[in-house]
């Protein structure tokens, strides 16, 4: 059986695994969307890290947590976002101003809303972190 939203699942078990306390765990879903999005919340400090492992079937992704995340979500459906409305999506989102990232797939890659604010960019929302 097939995934529907791999994406989802991750953020998904990445919440289950900070609220029970674990420090790290395995995940067969590995893409470039993915590993995208892991490397954000890592570069804000969410999450501790995370590597590709060699597998029989693909590779896997071992990712390691530092108990620093409140929430981690995927935004479905995938609104599209203009440059100058992303504080109604903050406010839907996130729990206060300046707290947390909206995670965006713009034209020049996927990226928080505060770099797609400073380059003046819209895009799609993907995600959110706090």
């Amino acid at each position: 059986m097939s995934m529907n939203n791999p994406l989802a699942a991750i953020l998904s078990r990445i919440q289950n695994a900070e609220r029970i306390g674990k420090r790290e765990f395995t995940t067969t879903s590995n893409s470039k969307v993915i590993r995208a999005i892991l490397a954000i919340i890592q570069h804000e400090g969410f999450i501790a890290g995370f590597e590709e492992t060699p597998d029989k079937k693909g590779n896997l992704l071992l990712v390691k947590l530092n108990g620093n995340l409140n929430k981690v979500g995927v935004v479905t459906p995938n609104f599209t976002v203009t440059r100058d409305k992303y504080e109604m999506f903050e406010q839907r989102y996130l729990p206060a101003k300046d707290f947390g990232v909206l995670i965006v797939s713009t034209n020049k890659g996927i990226m928080t809303h505060k770099q797609a604010k400073e380059q003046r960019l819209g895009g799609k929302l993907l995600a959110y972190a706090y």
